[in-house]
């Protein structure tokens, strides 16, 4: 900043900067807050490997069984890593969970507003999260024994 800019010219140089910020792309913003939360590299990435709304074959098994009874509603997803993966079925109010090879620790599931919350995961593997997460968010299990893997952020 320079010494002999008077109120005016400092007003207008913050109005200048305002208006450039408001310029910015908001995707531009939100991708440059998901490179930073990669500034943990100690976590492995467990990629998406199978999502049931993508299962022909679940599919066209749920549409028979539907002119029976009433439709299914649960969603599947596995994330899987070098170390373990992690499966998870989604109902009308939670996502139910379990860490294969099963072992304890916790899951934290980040909201891309910010918001973390922790939930435990038992002695068999399993975790629940309620309420089911609106809009992106992503999944990250520490387990007791050291192991720390995140998802990729993903939307229901």
């Amino acid at each position: 900043m320079r010494d002999d800019w008077d109120d005016d010219q400092l007003l207008a140089a913050l109005r200048e900067s305002m208006r450039a910020r408001l310029a910015v792309p908001p995707w531009f913003t939100q991708s440059a807050r998901n490179a930073f939360a990669w500034h943990d590299i100690d976590a492995e990435l467990a990629r998406l490997t199978y999502d049931s709304s993508e299962d022909r074959d679940l599919e066209a098994t749920l549409r028979s069984v539907s002119i029976r009874s009433e439709p299914a509603s649960i969603r599947a997803f596995t994330f899987t890593s070098a170390r373990l993966s992690i499966e998870l079925e989604v109902t009308a109010d939670s996502l139910i969970g379990q860490i294969v090879p099963p072992r304890l620790g916790v899951l934290e599931y980040e909201c891309t507003g910010g918001e973390i919350a922790i939930v435990p995961i038992d002695e068999i593997g399993c975790f629940c999260i309620q309420p089911v997460p609106e809009g992106s968010f992503r999944l990250r299990c520490r387990t007791e024994d050291g192991v720390d893997v995140v998802t990729n952020w993903f939307t229901l």
